[in-house]
């Protein structure tokens, strides 16, 4: 039995619930966190967050065995579970803190990354506006924003946004659910 190899993603592509609904689901990641990066204050909060002045992108933090899945699957799901056209808005949210944004921990993780928005492009009507930077300072958001779909699913936004999305993931990468 080979040994587990961990790596780590962090994302932004609009509201972190979504995102982390569905990379909870992926087999092979261990750990999903919702979080801030990207922007000049230190330990915003969400409300300071939500002003869109901060400059912080929500975000996740996906730790992954790198046996189970690659990090150009990762990125592949990225890309088919939010619209990486859209400059600072995700469907109704709007705001520089739900930019469609890759921060890479290390020159491959950036060169994956260049590499699958290439492929990407043709697929798309308009331009990718997807940033691509090296990893700021991750800044853990608040308690309750963690594993937020799993507490929430009836909530309204989670019932509307989030679970269209989950389900979406889950017909289109059902090799890679658990």
């Amino acid at each position: 039995m080979s040994e587990n190899q961990t790596s780590i993603a962090l994302l932004g592509g609009g509201c972190f619930w979504c995102l982390e609904a569905v990379y909870q689901e992926i087999r092979g990641v261990n750990k999903v966190e919702s979080g801030y990066a990207g922007g000049a204050n230190p330990d915003p909060s969400y409300e300071q967050i939500c002003t869109g002045t901060t400059g912080h992108a929500e975000v996740v933090r996906i730790h992954f065995d790198t046996q189970l899945i690659s990090y150009r699957d990762l990125l592949q799901i990225f890309f088919a579970i939010h619209d990486p056209t859209t400059r600072n808005r995700q469907g109704n949210d709007s705001g520089t803190q739900y930019r469609s944004v890759i921060f890479y921990y290390d020159e491959e993780q950036a060169t994956i990354a260049r590499a699958i928005m290439h492929e990407m492009l043709p697929l798309w009507r308009a331009p990718l506006v997807t940033q691509l930077q090296p990893v700021p300072v991750f800044y853990l958001a608040e308690a309750y924003h963690q594993n937020y779909f799993r507490q929430h699913p009836e909530q309204g936004y989670c019932a509307l946004v989030v679970a269209p999305k989950l389900v979406k993931a889950r017909a289109g990468f059902a090799k890679w659910m658990r």
